[in-house]
């Protein structure tokens, strides 16, 4: 059984997989790291972790799972810090949003003869606010938690996992269903081609169209009454910071240039048929995604 979990990263899906942890009934220990002070404190006064570690790779060490959950750059970064320091008989996973960067340092740097684990992972679910203090036990409740754990597509020499790895990966896949998660395996590059058009191309288009009211009726002081609650929905990401987000828009670029050409084209369409029959047809496409 998992004994001890060391969480890197006590923002938003940190702190909640601390906490989703615990009430899932997990009964060892969870201790956190953070590079904000201040987050790590707000983890710990909420619960989600027991203590605070002097040092990520300190933290590590002393722990079977470690849990990668800093924006991406910096989870591939820790990837680099913790290969060479733990042994074969440790877990590392990750909660980062794209896949393929992360599966390939993974296939370098762990999952050898004497290296340790490593088992990517992308619980789809957040909010458009970060930090522990809209951290959440039920935020993986009914999410689908992805893994992409794929041998075939990067090489990844998994069967050479010490059995201790594969033990604690099983558990902690076993861990995350406890959480109340439905665990889906993809390839990675499948992965990141698949949250462009339903993670990514969504956050983009409500940022794009929050910056582009700001600038038209932002001084409007009528503008939030009048819109109401189709306003309120379409542009709820557009409250998500750039730190969340930058990561994601550099290791993903191809696959979201695609998904937003694909939107430009289709919301070229439509200016170019708001007087046609072919509208209709939109509404009704449109429909029919909603009906599934």
């Amino acid at each position: 059984m998992i004994e001890r979990i060391a969480i890197l990263g006590t923002g938003l899906l940190g702190a909640s997989v601390g906490l989703a942890a615990r009430a899932s009934g997990f009964a060892g220990s969870i201790v956190g790291w953070d590079r904000s002070e201040e987050g790590a404190r707000k983890a710990l006064e909420l619960g989600a972790i027991d203590s605070i570690a002097s040092d990520a790779i300190t933290a590590a060490c002393e722990a079977e799972v470690t849990v990668l959950a800093p924006p991406i750059f910096a989870t591939l970064d820790l990837m680099e810090q913790l290969a060479p320091m733990l042994g074969p008989d440790h877990l590392v996973t990750d909660v980062g949003s794209t896949k393929a960067q992360i599966a390939a340092s993974a296939a370098r740097l762990y999952n050898a003869p004497g290296r340790p684990a490593f088992l990517p992972g992308h619980p789809m679910a957040g909010k458009e606010r970060g930090g522990a203090e809209h951290a959440d036990a039920k935020l993986f409740r009914h999410a689908v938690w992805i893994f992409t754990d794929a041998p075939e597509a990067l090489d990844m020499p998994v069967a050479q996992r010490s059995q201790r790895a594969a033990e604690l990966a099983e558990e902690w896949r076993g861990l995350v269903q406890q959480m109340g998660a439905r665990i889906l395996d993809l390839d990675p590059v499948r992965h990141d081609e698949l949250v462009a058009w339903v993670s990514h191309l969504p956050q983009l288009t409500a940022t794009a169209l929050s910056a582009l009211l700001e600038d038209e009726v932002g001084e409007a002081p009528e503008l939030k009454e009048v819109g109401g609650r189709g306003l309120r929905e379409m542009t709820r990401l557009g409250a998500s910071p750039f730190s969340m987000w930058r990561d994601i828009a550099h290791t993903n670029t191809e696959a979201i240039e695609q998904a937003l050409l694909k939107l430009e084209q289709r919301l070229a369409h439509i200016r170019e048929n708001l007087r046609t029959p072919e509208l209709r047809d939109e509404f009704e496409q449109a429909n029919r995604f909603r009906k599934e």
